[in-house]
């Protein structure tokens, strides 16, 4: 599979589009964001007469819309003036500005991110086919040594596992483990499966969707495609549960006939394929395009995980949707899917299993406390207000916890609620409570 970048995307974008425009602004962009393009989204995902306005083309292709206006203007500027030093210097401030994680993050590619879950960062699991622009991690940021996690590899990830006997669960996640070769995942998975503790494994990839050539036994599919979906298979049989976690955001995504094949070899394997869908602003925050995401889903035997609140910072902000209007997307969708009224509660459709019933009640934040899910917004004493559940947490204390906080139409994120009553900050640590907030709870 052919991989743009840089001044090589940027001409294909205005070669494809016929507009020499589009090109200037991928390659102002790419110098801030170095997004990567594969040739199967090239070819058959994006759109390019739609351009710029195609739902693909906005998530995969450099556009002017990822940096502010002034940004934008400041990198142009540096550019056409051909001061090399200050463009670096121009460059690196903007790129700390739209750290995701501008506190810090813990640099180690193994970590607990719960107590009974460890989260590895493969080595050289780094190449995504095709960068999502709502999805950067500091990772992405190419060419700086200082902001590349430490690289501990499996080694470390079995020593982890020794001296923490409570973790059942781990999950290969980073930019995306699947671009390893057979052999190099397999040093992560045998000490796995060497470990009887350990019984779910999940692999977090965008390859089934962006590079299905990955799992293809074809001219262009990949030399050791049969070796790694053998090895899938090995997993399987140990009894262990293999989910890979597949990140869609348009129902375009599921339609290539090669991503259709991929999908029916990974499931020969025993392994299951659950989706992580993102709500996005002019990609799929329209409920038309839910249902008939679901619906692709459903027809793949793909299982719904999670329907993820974009948090909308950095450059993710041209992506990002108010929680309102999050839930009002994610209900209409599920209501067309269905035919009916809108499932919300116990009654949820089952046909999948738990993840699909959850995935399909409420959207969910990936939040510093843990995943929190946004069950919608009820009626309370003292006026409307959304409801919060916990999922999953650091704190096992709080899983399953319910909080509620003040209905804000343009509330973006956890860190922008305000909790309902002092018994909510909890979930919700929120601003000052004044005292016609405080309700105990109400």
């Amino acid at each position: 599979m052919t991989v743009l970048s840089g001044h090589r995307l940027a001409r294909l974008v205005a070669d494809r589009t016929g507009q020499p425009a589009l090109g200037h602004d991928a390659d102002v962009v790419g110098r801030v964001l170095p997004l990567t393009l594969g040739s199967h989204a090239a070819d058959l995902l994006v759109d390019w007469s739609r351009a710029p306005d195609d739902p693909l083309y906005r998530l995969l292709v450099p556009h002017r819309d990822l940096l502010a206006p002034a940004d934008f203007a400041a990198v142009e500027r540096t550019l056409r003036d051909g001061d090399a030093d200050r463009l670096r210097l121009v460059v690196d401030g903007l790129r700390e500005q739209l750290d995701p994680h501008p506190a810090g993050r813990d640099p180690w590619d193994v970590r607990q991110t719960y107590p009974g879950t460890l989260h590895v960062l493969p080595d050289r699991g780094r190449t995504c086919p095709a960068h999502c622009a709502s999805c950067l991690r500091p990772t992405r940021f190419a060419g700086d040594p200082a902001r590349r996690a430490a690289r501990e590899g499996p080694a470390a990830m079995a020593a982890r596992l020794a001296r923490h006997p409570e973790i059942t669960d781990v999950l290969l996640d980073g930019e995306d483990p699947l671009a390893l070769r057979a052999r190099d995942l397999d040093a992560y998975l045998s000490p796995l499966l060497a470990c009887p503790r350990v019984r779910s494994i999940r692999i977090a990839t965008t390859a089934v969707v962006h590079a299905p050539e990955r799992f293809l036994r074809t001219a262009d599919g990949a030399a050791d495609a049969d070796d790694l979906l053998r090895l899938l298979e090995r997993v399987v049989a140990t009894g262990r549960r293999l989910s890979l976690l597949v990140r869609v955001s348009h129902p375009r995504e599921l339609d290539p006939l090669p991503t259709r094949r991929a999908v029916a070899r990974i499931q020969a394997t025993g392994a299951v394929i659950r989706t992580r869908l993102p709500v996005l602003r002019r990609v799929n925050d329209d409920a038309g395009v839910w249902a008939r995401m679901w619906r692709a889903q459903s027809a793949l035997g793909l299982v719904p995980h999670r329907v993820l609140v974009e948090r909308g910072a950095g450059a993710r902000r041209c992506f990002g949707l108010p929680l309102a209007e999050v839930l009002d997307v994610h209900t209409e969708g599920v209501r067309r899917r269905d035919g009916a009224g809108a499932p919300r509660g116990p009654d949820v459709p089952t046909a999948h299993g738990p993840d699909a019933a959850d995935a399909l009640r409420s959207p969910v934040m990936s939040t510093e406390l843990g995943a929190l899910a946004v069950d919608g917004v009820v009626r309370r004493r003292q006026g409307p207000a959304f409801a919060l559940r916990v999922l999953r947490a650091r704190d096992p204390g709080l899983v399953g916890a319910v909080a509620y906080a003040r209905f804000d139409p343009a509330a973006r994120w956890w860190d922008e609620l305000v909790p309902y009553g002092p018994g909510d900050r909890t979930v919700i640590p929120g601003g000052r409570l004044t005292p016609e907030d405080v309700t105990g709870g109400a």
